[in-house]
């Protein structure tokens, strides 16, 4: 009887893009038969926490807090090489016009939170909360709420993932930071987003099978791109196909397929830099299955 193995991942195109070779079948596992949970990341930030599935998607920002229950996978990453998280208001506006502001944001332990909370150098509050009338506000709702939110006046500003990055500018918002790019001038190395992680009590075989067959997925997908993506915009939220294709050439590429040491340092100066500031808890010495 096959091995059942969970593997979560947020029903969006970049992730359904991966995970073609696995859905579809073209990718031979014998021995186990995977079970594709899909939910959005802060649903599978907050199950990681629990070790509820076996491999699962997560922010490079949970993995402060699960770290006990998982590793990193070197494949499957995303990162945002020059590009990333966007804040956004409806007129234009510089960082230090967001202080006092709301901005909403998709989620406590999202990557694109903690990049954000790095970047200003302190901590936000919570939109409501008594005292430091200066500080930074956040307001948190689903990342699809965030762009309406931002046009129909609801937010002062609003903190974007996924395909907002590319369309906010048709819905006639500015750009106040991206912050890809400025980790990306700060420290050289691309902004580490999400990955895949795996649960520590997996024996070594079984994680090192299905490390390859994830990787044995991203790769079929680059390889056979068109079926990919004609598969990928079944989850693409009524996005034209070119600006799907663009969005998952953006978080599927070359840093998906390996990390390398470059993407580790990365996750590893981004979780330090948390540490340092009081963002998130020490995560120690941070184990990567290759």
């Amino acid at each position: 009887m096959p091995t059942l193995v969970r593997i979560g991942h947020s029903p969006d195109s970049d992730d359904a893009f991966m995970f073609y070779g696995l859905a579809s079948g073209s990718v031979q596992t014998p021995g186990i038969q995977y079970e594709h949970v899909l939910r959005d990341i802060q649903t599978l930030n907050e199950w990681a926490r629990e070790g509820l599935l076996e491999t699962t998607a997560i922010s490079v920002h949970a993995y402060a807090y699960v770290a006990d229950r998982y590793a990193i996978l070197t494949h499957g990453a995303s990162m945002g090489d020059g590009y990333g998280p966007m804040v956004v208001t409806t007129q234009p506006a510089a960082v230090a016009d967001l202080r006092g502001k709301v901005v909403a944001i998709p989620g406590l332990m999202t990557s694109a939170f903690l990049a954000l909370s790095i970047f200003l150098d302190e901590p936000m509050v919570e939109e409501g909360a008594t005292g430091a009338e200066a500080a930074v506000r956040y307001r948190v709702m689903p990342f699809d709420a965030i762009m309406p939110a931002v046009i129909a006046g609801e937010v002062d500003a609003g903190l974007l993932i996924h395909e907002g990055q590319l369309t906010y500018g048709d819905a006639g918002l500015s750009l106040v930071v991206d912050l890809g790019a400025w980790w990306k001038e700060r420290t050289g190395l691309p902004l580490p987003l999400g990955v895949n992680a795996i649960r520590r009590n997996l024996s070594a075989d079984l994680a090192a099978t299905i490390s390859r067959d994830i990787k044995k997925s991203i790769v079929l997908g680059l390889e056979q791109r068109p079926d990919a993506l004609g598969y990928a915009l079944t989850f693409a939220r009524d996005m034209p196909a070119e600006t799907a294709d663009r969005f998952v050439g953006m978080y599927v590429n070359h840093w998906t397929v390996d990390m390398g040491e470059a993407g580790k340092r990365s996750i590893r100066l981004f979780l330090e830099e948390a540490r340092s500031r009081g963002l998130a808890p020490s995560v120690g010495e941070i184990d990567f299955v290759d």
